[in-house]
Order: structure tokens, then C-alpha cells, then sequence
């Protein structure tokens, strides 16, 4: 069965003759099965008019700040609607920005080094929007690996390479239930306001008491 392993391949030995296989394979299909069904439906269409400013992708995302603002500037997770361009710009994400920075955050937390995950956000980047949604990422805390399938995830848990799945549809899902409740502007009107956007707060403290 195929599987797209992006970065080092790990090895994997765990039991030997029949009874190893066989729970090996009980463990693998428990394993999937715990992982929620990985595989679920359609999701609904990307917004393409609208971007997210710097503190709602950190909301929907699920990380500080800090780390989206090194992220940008190691070019790791770019955002891919507006830059930061000199003082009192302000970064736009889009939702797809957004999908890779929660995608990024839940690989770091499995212990995946960031040479890992620059590899594998750009095979993400190489991905049309719909092929995302479809698939599920493994990771054994070294590697990441991709699924299409069910059959291929319960593989690769029973070989030992899958310890934790991250079902992209399932997270796709999440920031769009998340993003309902933040703001969001469209390039080119007035930005919104964001009661979490501190460094907007100083700005117009400033000017008024200018």
C-alpha cells in the first residue's frame, strides 16, 4: 500500500510471527477507530473575498502571537492575502493560512522538529484546497506521513509510523465554526476590529493624545 512519507522514514518492530501481527492489527484498528473516523465529509467552500487579521488567526489557530510572527518572518506559514509592509500595516491571512497554522501547531505538539514541518507545510502548499480537505496526516513524532484512506492510516499505525492523525477535514471544520465568531475585512475596506489586537489599541491611544 502506498503511503507519502514526508521527511525521514521511521522503522518499525514491534512482536513478531502471528500473534505480533495479529495485534498489531488489533491495535491499528483500535487506533483509527479512536482517532475519530478520519475520513469524514465534504466541507463547505473557502472564502476567498475575506482575510483574517493577525490576532483571529492566532484565535482560530489556536497559538500566541509570538509564534505566528516568527512563523512569518522564517517563512514557515506566510499570509498569502497581505504582508506586514512597513510600520502600521497589518498581516491578512486566509482561511487556508489559517487551516496550515492549526495543521502546524497540533505537528509541534506531537514533537515533530520544525525542519519536519517546513517539509511537510510545503507538500501541503503543493495541494490544491479540495485534496486537503481529503486527507489525514500521521505522525510517529520524527515523520509526518500522508493517508488517503482509512485502509492506508490503519497501515501505517500497524507498521508503527502512525501514532497520531490529524484528519484535515476534521480541523477545516473547527476554524470554520471558530472564524464565525471573529471578525474579518475584505482587501482594500476599512480593517475590522479585533478587541484582541493590542498593537491597534497603542496606535490609536497615541493619536489621541496627540
Amino acid at each position: 500500500m502506498d503511503h507519502e512519507g514526508v521527511g525521514v522514514s521511521a522503522d518499525s518492530t514491534s512482536g513478531t510471527g502471528a500473534a505480533g501481527d495479529a495485534g498489531r492489527t488489533a491495535a491499528a484498528g483500535r487506533a483509527a477507530t479512536r482517532q475519530g473516523l478520519l475520513f469524514e465529509g465534504m466541507v463547505g467552500p473557502v472564502p476567498d473575498d475575506v482575510g483574517y487579521r493577525g490576532p483571529t488567526a492566532c484565535s482560530a489557530a489556536g497559538i500566541t502571537y509570538r509564534q505566528l510572527d516568527y512563523w512569518a518572518r522564517t517563512g514557515l506559514v506566510e499570509p498569502s492575502i497581505r504582508s506586514a509592509a512597513g510600520s502600521g500595516s497589518q498581516r491578512l491571512y486566509s482561511f487556508r493560512d489559517i487551516l496550515v497554522l492549526k495543521i502546524v501547531k497540533r505537528l509541534l505538539d506531537t514533537g515533530v522538529s520544525l525542519q519536519q514541518i517546513r517539509q511537510a507545510v510545503q507538500h501541503l502548499r503543493d495541494r490544491g484546497v479540495e485534496d486537503l480537505a481529503g486527507i489525514t496526516l500521521m505522525s510517529d513524532g520524527a515523520s509526518v506521513y500522508e493517508c488517503t484512506s482509512a485502509d492506508e492510516v490503519v497501515d501505517l499505525v500497524q507498521g508503527g509510523q502512525g501514532v497520531f492523525g490529524i484528519a484535515v477535514g476534521r480541523v477545516w471544520r473547527e476554524i470554520e465554526a471558530t472564524l464565525v465568531q471573529l471578525p474579518a475585512e475584505k482587501p482594500g475596506e476599512p480593517p475590522a476590529e479585533h478587541p484582541g489586537d493590542q498593537l491597534a489599541a497603542r496606535r490609536r491611544a497615541r493619536a489621541a493624545g496627540e
